[in-house]
């Protein structure tokens, strides 16, 4: 009889071993990738799509369409798939479907769209996106746009690498992951919108959508502050779980202040209303817009390379990939409120 309880008790002793030692394995691997998410790549594609010769990326214009297809050839290149539905990656955006009141007439032009099948749960999306127009060329002056938005679209290629890493490793992500880089949103959105009436999946399908605008620098209220922070807006809108997740990776892994003072409905510059994510707000799919704040070479001329704080862009990606790495992976898809 004691000889049995020993026994007992050893076993339920190595099975409470094995599966601590299969979570911290679980931990350790995601807190390994997103510790291998890289600063020089970031660098690299960041200078390219932020450089004078991508004459700053205006919709429809000959630089937005230099970027596309750097896009394009970067996640070829990666062995990331085109979206099913699309033309090679590219979703067409024709012209009629961009114009608004006061805005100059734009030409056609196209989102970027690639995605990784998810292995258990292939028909349920999480979408991570962020906008590559900028506003041009202005008075000779070329408008590089490196934060707005070079900061997010470069963010979004680093993520989709080691996904794709893992992927390979045979740890891909449960369920699909779509990463769209839209076009347009500076003049009305009009890449993300254009996408969700597309319906090119099913809306019902997509779980969440995490958007990236504006990453790379110091706010006027953190410029002097040694804090590593971002600004979250959203999170809580739709979802208390998705607010619940967000704050729980952050808390695990990367240990960032999360401002909410834009997501008060009653703050004066509505920011939840003008991003790409607010096209999926819309219809009732849970969004957590990042974001690091204006500053003084906002829609400037002087938002060059040069400017972007990439130690704190590196820190906010790790934040979104760990995020985006949960939601994928998580046995049920988050609930609305």
């Amino acid at each position: 009889m004691k000889f049995k309880n020993k026994m007992f008790l050893f076993i339920a002793v190595a099975s409470l071993n094995s599966g601590f030692i299969h979570a911290q394995k679980q931990k350790d691997r995601v807190k390994e990738m997103m510790e291998n998410l890289s600063k020089e790549e970031l660098i690299k594609h960041l200078s390219i799509i932020a450089g004078d010769e991508m004459e700053g990326r205006k919709t429809g214009e000959a630089g937005q369409k230099m970027a596309a297809n750097y896009l394009r050839n970067v996640y070829k290149n990666l062995g990331i798939a085109a979206l099913p539905g699309t033309d090679d990656y590219y979703q067409p955006v024709p012209s009629e479907a961009m114009k608004r009141m006061f805005s100059p007439k734009l030409n056609d032009s196209e989102n970027v769209v690639a995605y990784i099948k998810g292995s258990e749960k292939p028909d349920e999306y999480l979408v991570i996106s962020a906008h590559y127009d900028h506003v041009g060329i202005a008075n000779g002056e070329i408008y590089n746009g490196a934060d707005d938005n070079g900061t997010g679209t470069t963010a979004l290629l680093e993520m989709a690498r080691m996904l794709k890493i893992a992927e390979k490793n045979g740890n891909g992500p449960k369920r699909s992951i779509i990463f769209l880089h839209c076009t347009g949103e500076e003049y009305g959105l009009h890449g993300s919108r254009f996408f969700v009436n597309s319906k090119i999946i099913p809306l019902e399908n997509i779980v969440a959508n995490l958007n990236v605008d504006m990453i790379g620098r110091r706010d006027f209220t953190y410029e002097k502050s040694k804090k590593e922070y971002i600004y979250l807006v959203g999170s809580d809108k739709l979802s208390t779980e998705l607010h619940d997740i967000s704050e729980a990776m952050n808390k695990k892994y990367t240990k960032l202040v999360l401002d909410y003072t834009y997501n008060n409905d009653k703050h004066p510059e509505m920011i939840y209303y003008r991003s790409d994510h607010y096209n999926f707000a819309k219809y009732n799919i849970p969004v957590i817009f990042y974001y690091s704040g204006e500053h003084t070479d906002y829609h400037k001329p002087t938002d060059t390379v040069d400017k972007i704080n990439f130690d704190d862009m590196l820190k906010r990606t790790q934040l979104i990939f760990v995020t985006a790495w949960e939601i994928a992976n998580r046995a049920e898809r988050i609930k609305l409120k």
